[in-house]
């Protein structure tokens, strides 16, 4: 990429920051924007205020009674929030549930509710064009899409159950369905099976929500891939392989959504052993810094990255503040990074130098959250 090309994309990138800024709701009159928390409790979705100038988060209540949440995803475009509950049964079926919420005025407004395809529902995934979602099982080992009408989620329009597994007997003895992404130019949606040891890629319509077979991307066996995140670069993917605790560097082609192996990262320290998880992953707006997250030995991991090719530089390994970082995610002036430590039932706070990408090794503050799986800004 020219210098010119990348000044022009940090300068469009900036500018739909402010654009989406003034969409959320987070106006600099006040200062102060909404987070919204996923719960692995009765109280599913908690709400939170946090201070964009000071970096403070302070709990403001239940957003929605919705049980044992894994997941939020938004449609910032369309106002919406969609949430995975990791249940056996819903309506007397087993699956777990899928949901959507109007945000307005900073709460949320229950639309709609649906049976996913399978049990242990952990992730759901919107399109780019907010008319289109899909949600993964874990435990189900399967994968639903559905139409987004006025904001609300139609039966199930296509499923499909996976039957691979991989050669860890403790957690890949049947397929595990864990995360679902659509590419940067939404042709083609994606799904991990931490079980099976692979990415399913997919042909996707939007307007039907259908998806048809267009290929599978097969990880190092044992690996468990566990989520996908595309750079901003347009054509560098990585895969977060929870157990072994990698990184998978992908390139993916535009034609025909397919995903090459570029380089593998290791994430643990040279000699480590015993049983160690990989988890979640945060890009930067403008692509120079990724962050990997690992629970078994509850650490951060930042990395430098090449806006042209992707490729990672380690910088340093830092505390998560807790236990089991499940999540975490900027703030959106990219200052601050908050982790959700499941484990420890808090959201711990760290400064971020923005300019070198380096975190903090203190925790500004931690704030109570039960169970927390997933934090986000609206």
């Amino acid at each position: 990429m020219t210098h010119l090309k990348r000044r022009e994309f940090l300068r469009t990138a900036s500018a739909a920051t402010v654009v989406a800024a003034a969409k959320s709701g987070f106006a600099a009159s006040s200062g102060r924007t909404r987070v919204f928390i996923a719960s692995h409790t009765p109280n599913g979705i908690l709400k939170y205020d946090w201070d964009l100038a000071t970096g403070t988060l302070a709990p403001a209540g239940v957003a929605a009674q919705v049980p044992t949440v894994a997941w939020l995803e938004y449609s910032r475009e369309r106002g919406l929030v969609f949430s995975a509950s990791e249940l056996d049964t819903f309506e007397g079926k087993p699956t777990g549930e899928v949901a959507s919420f109007r945000v307005a005025g900073g709460e949320l407004q229950p639309l709609s509710a649906r049976n996913s395809a399978g049990t242990g529902t952990c992730h759901v995934g919107v399109d780019h064009t907010g008319r289109m979602l899909l949600s993964a099982d874990y435990t189900g080992g399967s994968v639903a899409s559905f139409r987004i009408e006025d904001g609300k989620l139609s039966e199930a329009a296509w499923t499909e159950h996976y039957i691979e597994h991989g050669p860890n007997a403790a957690r890949q003895e049947a397929a595990h369905a864990h995360f679902a992404s659509f590419s940067p130019n939404n042709r083609f949606a994606y799904v991990n099976d931490l079980g099976g040891d692979s990415i399913h890629i997919y042909r996707a319509n939007p307007v039907t929500a259908e998806l048809t077979r267009a290929g599978i991307h097969h990880g190092a066996p044992g690996s468990g891939p566990r989520t996908l995140h595309f750079h901003p670069n347009g054509h560098t993917a990585y895969c977060m392989n929870e157990l072994i605790s990698t990184v998978d560097v992908l390139d993916w082609h535009k034609i025909d959504g397919s995903l090459a192996l570029v380089d593998r990262v290791e994430l643990l320290p040279a000699g480590s052993t015993g049983v160690s998880t990989g988890c979640d992953t945060v890009i930067t707006r403008d692509g120079r810094f990724v962050y990997f997250a690992n629970r078994g030995d509850n650490f951060l991991y930042a990395f430098k990255a090449d806006f042209a090719t992707g490729k990672l530089t380690p910088m340093k390994r830092s505390s998560c503040g807790g236990k089991t970082p499940r999540n975490f995610t900027l703030d959106p002036t990219e200052r601050w990074m908050l982790v959700a430590n499941q484990d420890s039932n808090l959201i711990s706070i760290f400064a971020r130098d923005p300019a070198t990408g380096v975190l903090s090794n203190e925790v500004k503050s931690s704030v109570e959250a039960a169970t927390p799986m997933r934090i986000l800004f609206v």
